[in-house]
């Protein structure tokens, strides 16, 4: 027969998990690649912050030089000229930004004005102007500050005239570069990148084991981690398999202790059923044999709750509409009475990886529920994700408290008052399904149906 995909079983509501803020990722990698990049960013902003004002000092320095050059090549350029041509030489001076040389009757900086500040003097050197020799010193200087970054200064000519001076430094370009911007950001597009790629090999053993741990959380048989990569990586996988061996030698001996226990227990049934027929009392031996062969199946299921033959199946991919179909088609031919009440909707192939046997069990221990207590089992089967499958299995009964909704889970657990199996069964039915279907990833909750009745709803990984 055809076997449907991976069986979907709605999944329980998660546990609401703390705010969190949006730009912070879920994920480990992403977390350690955002706290490197806003760390290099940090980085390169105390860099970029330190080369600027680098700059600036510089720019200012080589401005102050400049200016200060050529006001004592302008003050040479007025003595050595004759006074005729003295206005016309002032004019053709190529002078920097900043720096303005006026020829004039008198001066610009007044007697009286407040001295300049030593830093300025040592900027500007401005002890250069009274230098020199004598032929060429000034009559008389006078040199009134102009703000923190400037000066004006007033030289008397020999043959009386003054030559004005108004310095002052152009604001700093700390940033004034063709090609800075384009090469800040491929340097930080190369920084991100490389953070993104060393993240994820970084990361990528803490993937493998997580993905590692989901296999055995499926599959008890699950193939061992590779133990190779850094030494850390190497120890948690070679921890990791041991474990997983440990695991499987612990339900290997569960399952042989189980099957031991089983075989014990038939023997003294099956000597009791023997000696049963031997009783006169026709009445009392239909009684007992009845009691012994429900101590029988209360025994077995019992046991195959307990042994898990589904630890041990190994996982093929299979068509779960189909698997759903075939349980339909065998719950109808068992309750002809009610195969009317009993339907299947869905796709007609819908592939999945999952223990066929297994889940086979899981859907119709839901579907015997459905029927046993609500009358009807109406199947119907959706891909609601590409990576989720979801079957819901609804009846047309009474439902139960919603206090019950969970506690029916619990082996055992009967709701139904009498200890008839016809009616009750034993009490495992719900709790291997679900066993079943968190083994394949996925789970099983039930929910009453407002237009009453009760609805199964079932998960499954694709």
């Amino acid at each position: 027969m055809c076997w449907p995909p991976r069986w979907i079983v709605a999944e329980a509501a998660p546990v609401a998990a703390p705010p969190r803020r949006r730009w912070w990722p879920g994920s480990l990698g992403g977390r350690t690649a955002v706290a490197l990049i806003v760390a290099l960013m940090l980085v390169q902003a105390a860099g970029l912050t330190i080369h600027a004002l680098d700059r600036v000092d510089l720019q200012r320095f080589v401005q102050a030089r400049e200016i200060a050059g050529r006001s004592l090549g302008a003050w040479r350029a007025a003595v050595l000229t004759a006074p005729d041509r003295r206005a016309q030489i002032i004019a053709d001076l190529d002078l920097p930004e900043g720096l303005t040389v006026d020829l004039d009757l008198a001066p610009i900086v007044r007697l009286g004005a407040p001295p300049v500040s030593p830093h300025i003097l040592r900027l500007f050197r401005l002890d250069l102007l009274s230098s020199g020799p004598p032929r060429l010193r000034p009559r008389e200087i006078r040199i009134a500050e102009l703000g923190p970054a400037g000066f004006a200064a007033s030289l008397r000519l020999p043959d009386g005239p003054w030559l004005n001076l108004r310095a002052s430094l152009p604001t700093p370009r700390p940033w004034h570069s063709d090609t800075f911007l384009a090469a800040f950001l491929g340097m930080t597009l190369a920084a991100v990148l490389l953070i993104l790629w060393a993240v994820a090999r970084l990361m990528r053993p803490v993937r493998l084991l997580a993905e590692a741990a989901n296999r055995l959380g499926r599959d008890v048989n699950a193939p061992p981690l590779p133990e190779n990569g850094p030494t850390e990586v190497a120890t948690a996988a070679r921890a990791f398999n041991e474990m997983a061996a440990r695991i499987r030698l612990f339900v290997a001996d569960r399952t042989q202790m189980l099957a031991a226990i089983g075989h014990d227990l038939r023997t003294p049934i099956t000597r009791l059923k023997l000696r049963a027929e031997f009783m006169d009392d026709d009445e009392q031996r239909r009684k007992m044999l009845a009691d012994l062969d429900e101590m029988e199946a209360m025994i077995g299921a019992t046991l195959a709750f307990a042994r898990d033959d589904a630890a041990t199946e190994p996982a093929t991919q299979m068509d779960i509409a189909a698997l759903c179909r075939t349980v339909a088609d065998e719950a109808s031919d068992a309750h002809p009475d009610r195969a009317e009440k009993i339907s299947y909707e869905g796709p007609e192939k819908l592939v999945i990886r999952a223990k066929p046997l297994a889940l086979k069990r899981a859907i119709a221990n839901l579907v015997a529920n459905a029927l046993n207590y609500g009358g009807a089992a109406q199947l119907t089967l959706a891909q609601e994700t590409p990576n989720q499958v979801r079957l819901t299995i609804a009846d047309e009964g009474p439902g139960i408290p919603e206090a019950e909704l969970e506690a029916v889970f619990t082996p055992f657990r009967r709701l139904e008052a009498s200890r008839n199996r016809e009616t009750g069964g034993t009490g495992l039915g719900l709790t291997i399904a679900r066993n079943i279907l968190r083994g394949h990833g996925g789970d099983v909750v039930l929910q009453n149906r407002p237009e009453g009745g009760l609805i199964a709803v079932a998960s499954l990984p694709v």
